[in-house]
């Protein structure tokens, strides 16, 4: 079980950032090694399956209908199209197939689409995870049916800050919704967003509540804001890199079992900040298609940094190659961008 026998306190979490970095760095590496091999990495792509339109007020998203950031609400995508995208995605390297809809919460007749989606992702032999807002009672177990793996639904931020960025539902609805995921059997895919204009104190908040979710999600993407034009957070101040290492760093402490994401902003850090990532402890991440609606960096790019850094992929893994750590753990990823 990904349990951690004690909880972790907002000041036990900000001692940590407040590490000399190559000792933080050092012990989030310490840790990975006892549970995953450290040059190896899981690749998941994401497909917006139904865009723009979104009811909800988060104010980083562009998809939220009330900003003006030229997304256009679209119907879903046939699920033809999807299955297609899916079968280039395996093609080109994913084992985690990642479908996001940007609802406030999907109706049963929505449900039952998206269910159809994920059965025919499924039958390709990719791992699958959708994000679809807030989930109604049975709902989780009608995706679970389907064949659905994994449900993203991040937490964002810290329980204090949350109310600056979003208003139209609270903490609790999400934790909740987390809550009926776990219910149903399936694997938690939950993390949050640094550069919304949060304290180290508030990252540390954020950390506290993932980490001490019981027990802690298999997968935590850690997004780097994506500052879009039209969205309120459009001019915030960009997240000093060696902080965003921090982060990936004390996540990886944490929740030492979890697998860790560069998510959403990857496209904007340079080969050496990922590399740093990787270091601290992140061992999945998004390539390939569109991250929403900002373009992913090109899987071929992917492939010659991890080359250049002697990283294998989970694929390869599935191949034959040999594998250190705690062995299956390499493939226990989950995927999806902020919801």
């Amino acid at each position: 079980m990904r349990r951690n026998e004690t909880p972790w306190t907002v000041a036990q979490i900000e001692a940590l950032f407040a590490l000399p970095f190559n000792d933080l760095v050092f012990r989030a590496q310490q840790v990975h090694r006892e549970h995953f091999d450290a040059n190896a990495v899981q690749l998941s792509t994401l497909l917006s399956i139904k865009t723009g339109g979104c009811p909800e007020d988060c104010a980083y998203c562009p998809q939220s209908a009330k900003y003006d950031t030229g997304v256009e609400a679209e119907k879903l995508m046939p699920i033809d199209e999807v299955v297609a995208a899916a079968q280039r995605a395996k093609d080109a390297g994913a084992t985690r197939f990642c479908m996001g809809a940007a609802w406030r919460s999907p109706k049963p007749h929505q449900v039952d689409a998206v269910g159809e989606m994920v059965s025919r992702v499924k039958a390709l032999g990719l791992e699958t995870c959708v994000t679809l807002g807030m989930l109604r009672d049975g709902q989780a177990q009608q995706l679970r049916d389907a064949g659905l793996d994994y449900y993203n639904h991040n937490l964002d931020t810290s329980p204090e800050f949350y109310g600056q960025i979003i208003t139209t539902r609270t903490y609790q609805d999400r934790l909740d919704t987390l809550a009926r995921v776990r219910d149903a059997g399936l694997k938690v895919c939950c993390g949050g967003i640094v550069g919304l204009g949060e304290t180290r104190r508030e990252r540390a908040g954020l950390i506290a509540q993932l980490a001490n979710l019981s027990p802690y999600p298999e997968s935590v993407p850690i997004n780097n804001l994506m500052k879009v034009e039209g969205t309120p957070l459009e001019n915030n101040e960009s997240v000093d890199p060696f902080d965003f290492v921090r982060m990936i760093a004390v996540a990886r402490i944490t929740m030492p079992r979890a697998m860790v994401r560069l998510s959403a902003g990857r496209e904007m850090m340079d080969d050496a900040l990922q590399s740093l990532c990787f270091l601290a402890g992140a061992n999945s991440m998004f390539y390939g298609e569109k991250l929403l609606v900002t373009q992913n960096p090109q899987a071929e790019h992917d492939r010659a940094l991890l080359a250049r850094l002697g990283m294998r992929t989970s694929t390869e893994e599935k191949l034959g190659v040999e594998s250190a750590g705690a062995a299956g753990e390499g493939d226990d990823a989950g995927a999806c961008a902020a919801h």
